[in-house]
């Protein structure tokens, strides 16, 4: 049989780790036993990762690339609905990664993801309220936008289309919705 080609094992060494993380927890699952899951030696699991710190970065920073990508093209004045939809498709689509950060916070500090999250999160607010919000419109916006990547976790079974529309529905009607 045919070596893999090293992406391949990379690829089968990043997915026998998501699985295990997901399942144990990232400080609970050894370098070896993710060789073992992917069936081959340690060794050849740091040819392709010098340190579990670097195997979580992989793991992460499709999703990384993929949230910079999909708020580049929003500024000022950008469609509420529009902004969100496009971070609800990114966090929909990396929601095992989401799901990993939520189960274990301590992976934000792992992968010094902590401050890009911070980053994306001040950039939407500050397009989603404009220029010297009041306190109530920060704290929407922040809601709205933790409200979505929450429910693309917690609602695994929900349809796609449908928990879109409803996750869209409930945070623009919050970011709308009038002081009382």
């Amino acid at each position: 049989m045919p070596r893999a080609r090293t992406t391949e094992t990379a690829d089968r060494i990043r997915s026998a780790a998501l699985e295990l993380i997901a399942s144990k927890g990232v400080h609970q699952v050894s370098l070896r036993e993710i060789a073992e899951r992917v069936g081959v030696s340690k060794p050849a699991l740091y040819y392709h990762f010098a340190s579990r710190e670097e195997l979580v970065r992989s793991l992460v920073q499709p999703f990384i690339d993929d949230v910079e990508a999909a708020l580049a093209p929003f500024g000022d004045g950008a469609d509420p609905r529009e902004l969100l939809g496009a971070y609800f498709d990114v966090t929909y689509r990396h929601r095992e990664i989401t799901a990993m950060i939520m189960r274990e916070p301590s992976i934000l500090a792992l992968v010094d993801l902590a401050a890009a999250v911070g980053q994306w999160r001040s950039r939407m607010v500050a397009i989603l309220t404009g220029s010297d919000p009041s306190l109530e419109a920060t704290v929407r916006a922040q809601m709205a936008i933790g409200g979505l990547g929450d429910c693309t976790v917690v609602l695994p079974d929900a349809p796609a289309d449908a928990l879109r529309s409803a996750v869209l529905d409930a945070a623009c009607g919050l970011l709308l919705r009038p002081a009382t």
